[in-house]
C-alpha cells in the first residue's frame, strides 16, 4: 500500500488541494493538523492535483498541514452485526453500540455484471393497495418516489419498512431534520422491524460529504446481505438532497455548471447508484426506492428529469396519496399474472372506471347535470378513494382484490363494468348479485 505525505497548495469551502502522484479517485486521505487529524476523500483529479473534501470541514486547517493517503477508498463493516444499528453517514455509531471493524468491504463498487442478473419475476408485498395491486413492486426494481416537500414521503418509506416481505431493511437518509431521524428510529423500533434494519442516517447539521456518502456504504452493505442470498429492501430519501450534495462541490471546484446549476455528470452519478439494484442468478437481490422531493413540483428538474431516464417507472405522492395516473411500475406485468388469475383484470377495471370518475368530477364542476351512470361513478370513486387510495389502508393484496369486488358490487351491476363472464362468476361478491337479480 502506497503512503504520499503532501503539503496542502488550497483551501476553498471544505475542499483542499494537494499534489500527489498514484492516488485513486475516492481515496481516503487523513488531514494531519496541530491538533489531531481528519479524515478526507478525494473526489476529484487534475493532473497532480488532487481535491480533496474533509468530512468534518476544512476549520483550522493551515497550508502547513500534511496530508497521508491510505491506498484505499472508504470502507464499511459488513455482517449480521450491523443489524438493529445506526449509523451516520461515514459509519460511525449513532445508537452508542460499539464500532465495527470487521469484513470491511469498499464502497462505491461498479454494478454487478449483467450475465450475473436474472430477469426480475418476484414481488415484494407491502401491504398498500396502491403498490400492490395497481403498481406492484418487483424484486431488483428501483423505483423513486416524486413528491414535493411537505408530503408524507417519509412515513411511507417508514411503513414500507415496517410491512415489506424482505429479509433485511436498509434506510439511508441524506440531509434529513434531526425530528426525521427520531420519526424512523422510533417508527422501526416500536413496530419491531429495527431488528432487521439497518440505518445510515445524515442530517442537515452533518459534513455535507456524508450526504454523498450514504447511498453508496447502503448499497455496499446491501450487495453483501444479497450475495449471501437475502432479499434486501434499499430506502433513501431525500435524494434531491444527495444531488445538491454534488451540485455543491461542483461549484466549490469552480467546475462548469450545467442545467439549473447541477454537475454535468448529474446522470452518471444518479445511474452509479441505482443501476445496483439487482437480482442475482445465485443469490438474493438488491430493490431501491428513493424519495425524490420535485422542486416546485416540476418533473421537468434536471433531479427528476435525469432519475426518470434510468428507473423502471415512478410513484407519485401527490395530496398525500399515491396518484393512480403517472404512477408506473414497468415491470408489474413480470409478476401481476402470477398472484391470483383476478388481479390483471380488477386492476385495469378499477383504473379504468376511476378515470371515467374524474372526468364526471370535471362535469360536475362546470355545472352539469348529472346523469345515473354519473351517480354511480361519483359513489364509485369516492369509495376507491376511501378504501383503496388512503395510505392509511393496511391489507394483504389477496384482501385488496376481495375489497375491489366488493367496490364494483356496491356500486355497478356486473354487465356495467366490462368484466369477462367466468371473472363474473368467479368473484363477483354474491350479495351484490342476488340484489342485482332481485332489483
Amino acid at each position: 500500500m502506497h503512503k504520499f505525505y503532501s503539503r496542502i497548495t488550497q483551501i476553498a469551502g471544505d475542499v483542499i488541494t494537494v499534489e500527489a502522484d498514484d492516488v485513486g479517485n475516492m481515496e481516503l486521505a487523513q488531514v494531519m493538523t496541530g491538533r489531531g487529524s481528519s479524515l478526507a476523500q478525494v473526489i476529484r483529479l487534475d493532473g497532480r492535483k488532487v481535491f480533496l473534501q474533509v468530512f468534518a470541514g476544512s476549520r483550522g486547517i493551515s497550508t502547513g498541514d500534511r496530508v497521508r493517503f491510505l491506498g484505499h477508498p472508504m470502507r464499511v463493516s459488513t455482517g449480521d452485526a450491523l443489524l438493529g444499528r445506526i449509523f451516520n453517514g461515514s459509519g460511525m455509531p449513532l445508537d452508542r453500540g460499539p464500532e465495527l471493524s470487521d469484513d470491511l468491504v469498499d464502497i462505491g463498487g461498479p454494478p454487478v455484471n449483467p450475465v450475473k442478473r436474472i430477469v426480475p419475476n418476484k414481488m415484494i408485498r407491502t401491504g398498500i393497495p396502491m403498490i400492490d395491486v395497481f403498481n406492484s413492486l418487483v424484486e431488483s426494481q428501483k423505483l423513486p418516489i416524486f413528491s414535493i416537500a411537505g408530503e408524507p414521503y417519509n412515513e411511507l418509506l417508514a411503513r414500507i419498512a415496517i410491512q415489506a416481505e424482505v429479509d433485511i431493511i436498509i434506510l439511508g437518509g441524506m440531509g434529513l431534520k434531526y425530528d426525521d431521524f427520531l420519526f424512523f428510529r422510533d417508527t422501526l423500533e416500536e413496530h419491531g422491524a429495527l431488528s432487521r434494519s439497518i440505518v445510515f442516517m445524515h442530517t442537515a447539521a452533518d459534513p455535507i460529504v456524508e450526504c454523498l456518502l450514504v447511498p453508496d456504504i447502503s448499497l455496499a452493505v446491501a450487495e453483501h446481505f444479497a450475495l449471501a442470498g437475502k432479499r434486501v429492501l434499499v430506502l433513501l430519501t431525500d435524494m434531491s438532497n444527495f444531488c445538491d450534495a454534488l451540485k455543491v462541490i461542483s461549484i466549490t471546484m469552480e467546475q462548469i455548471p450545467s442545467n439549473r446549476g447541477y454537475p454535468g455528470d448529474l446522470y452518471s452519478q444518479l445511474a452509479a447508484r441505482y443501476e445496483k439494484a439487482v437480482d442475482f442468478d445465485t443469490a438474493g437481490s438488491i430493490t431501491i426506492l428513493a424519495a425524490t422531493t420535485m422542486p416546485g413540483d416540476d418533473v421537468t428538474h434536471p433531479i427528476p428529469d435525469n432519475t426518470g431516464y434510468i428507473t423502471e417507472g415512478q410513484f407519485y405522492l401527490k395530496n398525500s396519496v399515491i396518484e393512480p395516473f403517472g404512477s408506473l411500475s414497468r415491470l408489474k406485468q413480470q409478476v401481476n399474472g402470477k398472484t391470483r388469475d383476478d388481479h390483471r383484470t380488477i386492476m385495469d377495471t378499477m383504473i379504468q372506471l376511476f378515470a371515467e370518475y374524474r372526468e364526471t368530477l370535471e362535469k360536475q364542476a362546470m355545472g352539469f347535470q348529472m346523469s345515473a351512470w354519473d351517480q354511480k361513478l361519483l359513489k364509485y370513486g369516492k369509495l376507491f378513494e376511501e378504501k383503496m387510495m388512503s395510505l392509511g389502508v393496511n391489507i394483504p393484496l389477496e384482501g385488496a382484490l376481495d375489497l375491489g369486488w366488493e367496490i364494483l358490487g356496491e356500486c355497478f351491476s356486473p354487465e356495467e363494468t366490462g368484466i369477462k363472464r367466468s371473472m363474473i362468476d368467479a368473484y363477483w361478491p354474491k350479495t351484490h348479485e342476488s340484489e342485482t337479480i332481485t332489483g
